[in-house]
């Protein structure tokens, strides 16, 4: 549903956030320790003063990798100390949805020290998601390099994509959007839109993708048939990469995220147009998959995580997912891979949660998406 008519920013808006969010980032300091009951769960603020957080990575030493949309990085530690944006960041394209977006730390960060970003990288005819990697070391990004481009980039500022999932085997998995306009790509494998793309840290293509020896492929291409996937997850027990995505007025999903597998849109698909008109063929297709769940009316899916932490042990297995539009914390139970029940959490707080972390101390961390925006730390 995040889009030009959904739960995502239109431009206008954009801007006006964007200045009220300047005025408002005011020092580095520690945000004072805020608690509210919701229900049996506590959440307390850990940081505040965050313009447009999109996505959180933690680094061995506990602290925290903060992207804000507006182009900043940030280190948060767990007293809610904010560094000053860090040094070193490429050209980003921020408009609309676009801007800097998700972070990942490399799962050999103790050897190279590497994190890797996503974002909206400017080129001739718009902009396209990106990805660099870059050395973080004494607080600062160095040795930046990008190794992944979206082709071809496009005008507009929708539908990017842009979360990071690191597999088992050190390769990493890019979730790219349809940027809203490129829909009809999304069927064809000689483009990025709409695709789930694997590559490896230096941004060459695994030889065991599977379109790699396909003519006229783009050897980096996963899976296709997707709008806009901003949620992505590794299964803790198959190691799995599960995804969601978004709808468009209707039809945001939960997939298993298989190599080869064609997703379906915009052919397929559970949701309609802004404004009730029907979408491709209906809701199913042979040769195209069904998602495992889906919503309808959309809640704006974002961040996701599997909980397999010891705090919140009756949620152990759960898939966490943040709503952007209808302000809760879904958690899907699974059986397997099938979704047997949805608990609706934090309803009451109001809030947009963009992104959803396990931390190493068990406790779940939420960042809201808003000019003002807080780091929450999930407790009871």
């Amino acid at each position: 549903m995040e889009s030009a008519k959904g739960g995502g920013s239109r431009p206008w808006k954009t801007l006006l956030f964007a200045a009220l969010g300047l005025g408002l980032l005011v020092g580095c300091g520690a945000a004072p320790a805020q608690r509210e009951q919701a229900g049996a769960l506590r959440l307390e603020t850990v940081a505040d003063g965050l313009e447009f957080p999109w996505g959180l990575a933690f680094l061995p030493d506990g602290r925290m990798l903060v992207t804000e949309r507006a182009g900043r990085m940030r280190v948060i530690d767990a007293q809610g100390r904010k560094s000053e944006p860090l040094q070193g960041l490429p050209r980003i394209a921020v408009q609309g949805q676009g801007g800097l977006l998700d972070v990942a730390v490399s799962p050999t960060f103790a050897r190279d020290q590497q994190v890797f970003f996503a974002y909206s990288e400017p080129a001739e005819g718009g902009s396209r998601t990106a990805v660099a990697r870059a050395v973080f070391a004494d607080d600062k990004l160095r040795d930046v390099q990008v190794i992944f481009r979206q082709q071809p980039a496009t005008s507009g500022g929708f539908h990017f994509g842009s979360r990071l999932v690191f597999g088992r085997d050190g390769n990493l998995w890019i979730t790219l959007g349809d940027r809203y306009s490129g829909r009809a790509g999304a069927q064809k494998l000689d483009n990025h839109f709409g695709k789930v793309v694997r590559i490896r840290p230096d941004g060459s293509a695994p030889p065991d993708n599977p379109y790699r020896r396909t003519q006229g492929a783009l050897p980096e291409i996963w899976s296709i048939g997707h709008r806009n996937v901003q949620g992505a997850a590794l299964h803790p027990a198959t190691g799995r990469l599960w995804t969601h995505e978004h709808g468009a007025q209707g039809g945001d999903e939960v997939n298993v995220d298989m190599p080869g597998r064609n997703y379906g849109w915009p052919v397929i698909t559970w949701g309609v147009e802004y404004g009730g008109a029907p979408i491709g063929e209906g809701t199913h297709k042979k040769g195209m998959e069904q998602p495992l769940h889906y919503w309808v009316p959309s809640i704006a899916p974002s961040g996701m995580i599997f909980y397999t932490g010891d705090k919140f042990p009756e949620w152990r297995g759960s898939l966490l997912i943040g709503s952007l539009k209808f302000t809760l914390l879904s958690r899907l139970e699974l059986d397997g891979e099938k979704v047997v029940r949805e608990e609706k959490l934090l309803q009451d707080r109001g809030e947009r949660f963009r992104d959803v972390r396990q931390g190493p101390d068990g406790w779940i961390y939420l960042l809201t998406n808003s000019p003002d925006a807080k780091l929450l730390r999930l407790m009871r």
